[in-house]
């Protein structure tokens, strides 16, 4: 947590940019989605996010988008509609975010405005809660601030060689409503098979945690391949009312050959 903390006092003007080397326009990856229910696992849905460049604001930016949708099986329980839309500058600095929201009988929207006054991360959020209210504010901080589409972006392309297991990334999180104190762990390597597509990787692990009533919880642990695009091929999402996964079932438009794949 000491590294957590101190990782927050860096500038937002000299951390928050990196260099793309994961991705390319045009990459479009698919995931099937699954809930453990009664002690069952059941496909519920579907996944499907893709990234391109295009412009924002007049100037060149990468826009990246997620929607998830579950299925019937899925809506008799908890109706989910989701909808993440990013855009961040060349060197993956996020500019804009926007998450439209279905879940069980409520729909809600965040949005998010990044500007980098003086060498800060200043956010203007937007909230339309469920009943319909706006809320507008704006935040300023030292460091730099992300969303879970940014994030997800910027974490594909660290340099895994540097990483050493258990190591620590600050990654403070913001949505419409507050900022999180969260982090990203490395945990080191596994091979995974895609039951789906009985396609093996060599995989990178990470946990993500949210320091949340005095005590850290791991939201999502992720496999992404151990090459140059780091491409997630599963997601463990620990929920407060359940345990769901993803499981990657087709992706093109990759970048770099996919080394990680064992024969």
């Amino acid at each position: 947590m000491i590294c957590v903390f101190c990782g927050l006092s860096m500038t937002a003007s000299a951390q928050c940019g990196i260099e793309n080397t994961a991705f390319k326009s045009g990459e479009s990856l698919t995931y099937d989605l699954y809930f453990n229910w009664k002690f069952i696992w059941m496909k519920v849905g579907s996944a499907s996010m893709d990234t391109q460049m295009t412009k924002f604001e007049g100037k060149d930016a990468w826009k990246s988008y997620l929607i998830t949708r579950g299925n019937e099986k899925l809506d008799k329980y908890f109706t989910m509609r989701d909808t993440l839309l990013s855009y961040c500058d060349k060197d993956l600095s996020p500019l804009y975010f926007r998450k439209g929201a279905r879940e069980g009988d409520r729909y809600y929207v965040d949005e998010i405005w990044y500007s980098y006054p003086h060498g800060h991360s200043k956010l203007k959020k937007h909230r339309i809660d469920a009943d319909g209210e706006q809320h507008w504010r704006t935040s300023e901080y030292k460091a730099c601030i992300f969303d879970m589409m940014s994030i997800f972006l910027r974490a594909r392309n660290f340099d895994a060689a540097k990483l050493k297991k258990g190591e620590v990334i600050p990654m403070p999180i913001s949505d419409a409503r507050s900022l999180s104190n969260s982090w990203l762990e490395f945990r080191g390597k596994e091979n995974f098979k895609v039951s789906e597509t009985k396609e093996k990787f060599r995989c990178l692990v990470f946990s993500f945690y949210e320091w949340e009533d005095n005590r850290s919880r791991e939201l999502i642990r992720f496999y992404v391949t151990d090459d140059q695009n780091h491409i997630p091929v599963r997601l463990d999402l620990f929920l407060n009312f359940g345990s769901a996964k993803a499981y990657l079932k087709n992706y093109k438009g990759v970048r770099s050959p996919m080394t990680s794949k064992i024969n």
